[in-house]
């Protein structure tokens, strides 16, 4: 469409109509001339050759535009790009770029452009993890229920079990230590007891320090082998001495305390230690005490005790362990089930039956009332500890002894187990 005047262009038509050549079959506009005409002349003047001749090799240049630069153009001072071939090229520009930000040597403080000092992400979990969190008062531990012990869940879930082969292997190995002290006479067996009473005691102080308790560790390991050692040279006049000048000298302790430190909680750690495994634990110095038996029976009593109890101890697990349905006291020890009380119960009054009276000075009928004794409280002496130890959140006292843990968790029933043998045997006048 033509138009009569640039000015007028688009406003005021003419109502002229393009002419169509019926020969052409393209579309005529005016004015494409025009645009042609000015497309020859700059392909003329172009630098560029046409895209279908050969290549020159030639460089394309780079022009700069500081010449055109406004003054209010924000972009005015990145300075102007530049072509570098040669050294020289970048020598000459050494103000304008520094090649050594592409370096791996830059100082501490010329930090690269693309380098940015990011604070790292604060894990949470990690940082209450590190922190030390105080240890629990007497008060918070008194109003703390009994909780299902985490270990014993988790394995539970994993479907864990006890190494058995390993548990008799370890069984077996101690049977044998055993047999061959006591064969040698009272006083090794002495040094037995109080080596399994300092192994015990230790067992015991280390898991309540373990929970943020302040027990007299070195106070308590002292007195529970001095009581033996005093019970088996003086006989029961031992107890009330040792234990009074016990609990004086624990007062003494926590007098110098420090603040930190609770001392009626330290003081309840450090005394019930003792009497569960000192007081209960001397018995065993009480029956081989040449004062209660000059003639050595007390050997043949503290055999027939820790006979009675491991069979106790061994039928309860494999009873347990492939009959047992019904739990004895799932709130305490969900392990423990009545097949494996009653499973004990028959082990022991077997082997009660079958060993005890062929060791002097045991009878048969002497025999079946210490098992029957030793069936009802060895397994409340195990379920005892089950509770100290759920209530402390561990699994096993120790790892001393490879397939059953500590020794304490050895003796626990055998703690129980001994009072009662020791008293029955004054009670039935046996030796």
């Amino acid at each position: 469409m033509k138009y009569e005047d640039d000015d007028q262009a688009g406003f005021d038509p003419t109502g002229e109509i393009p002419v169509v050549s019926p020969v052409d079959p393209r579309v005529t506009i005016v004015g494409a001339d025009i645009a042609s005409e000015v497309a020859d002349i700059v392909e003329e003047e172009s630098i560029l050759p046409h895209w279908t001749e050969a290549p020159t090799g030639q460089i394309p240049a780079v022009l700069s535009r500081e010449s055109d630069a406004v003054v209010d153009d924000p972009w005015a001072s990145i300075p102007a790009p530049a072509w570098r071939e040669g050294e020289a090229d970048w020598v000459a520009h050494d103000e304008q770029f520094d090649p050594s930000v592409l370096g791996d040597a830059v100082a501490a403080d010329d930090k690269q452009p693309w380098e940015f000092d990011e604070t790292p992400a604060v894990d949470e979990e990690e940082i209450l993890a590190e922190t030390p969190r105080p240890a629990p008062t007497r008060a918070q531990r008194a109003r703390r229920p009994l909780r299902e012990n985490p270990l014993e869940g988790r394995a539970a879930r994993a479907g864990t079990q006890k190494n058995i082969p390993v548990a008799i292997a370890t069984g077996i190995f101690a049977a044998l230590i055993v047999i061959l002290i006591f064969s040698l006479g009272t006083v090794p067996v002495m040094v037995l007891v109080i080596a399994a009473l300092a192994f015990a005691t230790v067992e015991a102080f280390a898991a309540f320090r373990a929970v943020g308790a302040h027990p007299a560790t070195l106070l308590g390991i002292v007195a529970a082998i001095a009581l033996a050692i005093t019970a088996y040279n003086r006989g029961e006049a031992a107890f009330g001495l040792v234990t009074a000048l016990f609990v004086f000298f624990t007062v003494l302790w926590y007098l110098g305390a420090e603040k930190k430190v609770d001392p009626l909680d330290g003081v309840a750690a450090t005394v019930f230690v003792y009497v569960w495994i000192g007081v209960l634990g001397s018995f065993a110095a009480l029956m081989i005490s040449p004062i209660n038996y000059p003639d050595k029976h007390g050997l043949a009593f503290l055999v027939g005790a820790i006979i009675v109890t491991v069979g106790n101890d061994t039928g309860a697990l494999f009873v347990g362990r492939s009959l047992g349905r019904r739990k004895l006291a799932p709130n305490v020890s969900p392990g423990k089930t009545i097949e494996g009380v009653l499973g004990g119960t028959a082990a022991s009054l077997v082997l009660g039956a079958l060993i005890l009276p062929r060791i002097h000075p045991w009878t048969l009928k002497d025999a079946l009332i210490v098992t029957i004794a030793i069936s009802i409280v060895a397994p409340i002496g195990d379920l005892f500890e089950s509770m100290v130890k759920r209530s402390l959140g561990i699994k096993d006292m120790g790892q001393l002894l490879p397939g059953h843990g500590g020794v304490l968790d050895r003796v626990d029933g055998l703690l129980f187990a001994l009072p009662v043998t020791y008293y029955l045997v004054h009670v039935l006048h046996l030796g």
